[in-house]
């Protein structure tokens, strides 16, 4: 059975998961447009973060940021080579953007690579998917011919 629970990222069952994704990103494209958090920024305040877990086994996590403007950043959303083609990360987006709705967040908004870094392709296409627009740079990032940034407006549901 597929569950996804609040987690500790400086957990030792996460660090597999989290390690995958640091080296992901750092072979995906430049180091001056990587911007993904490492396992103990991931634990700040600002910053709630889950795990996919099937059984006991961690196969994903997910973690949302909260900002300023009412709306809430997504981060860190990865799953694992062997657990992919399942839907566990649209299962992990639907989580997030449910749990940011229920929450009050008007939007939410990401920063993945840009179209001529293919290593993020499957990423973007999801978002697409879910309904995200691409849009300008978000809050805490300045325009990067690396970085595409895409929002989801969240209406709340009665």
């Amino acid at each position: 059975m597929i569950r996804i629970r609040p987690a500790d990222p400086a957990s030792d069952a996460l660090r597999p998961v989290l390690e995958a994704h640091v080296a992901h990103s750092r072979s995906a494209g430049p180091a001056e447009s990587n911007h993904t958090l490492q396992p103990d920024e991931l634990t700040a305040p600002d910053i709630r973060f889950w795990a996919i877990l099937e059984d006991d086994q961690v196969l994903g996590c997910g973690a949302l940021k909260a900002l300023p403007d009412g709306t809430a950043e997504v981060k860190s959303v990865h799953v694992l080579p062997q657990a992919r083609g399942r839907g566990l990360a649209r299962r992990m987006m639907e989580h997030l953007a449910e749990t940011a709705r229920s929450e009050g967040c008007t939007a939410l908004v990401l920063e993945t690579g840009a179209a001529h870094l293919p290593a993020y392709d499957a990423a973007r296409n999801l978002y697409e998917r879910l309904g995200y627009s691409y849009c300008g740079p978000i809050a805490g990032y300045d325009p990067d011919p690396n970085s595409a940034f895409m929002r989801l407006a969240l209406e709340t549901r009665l």
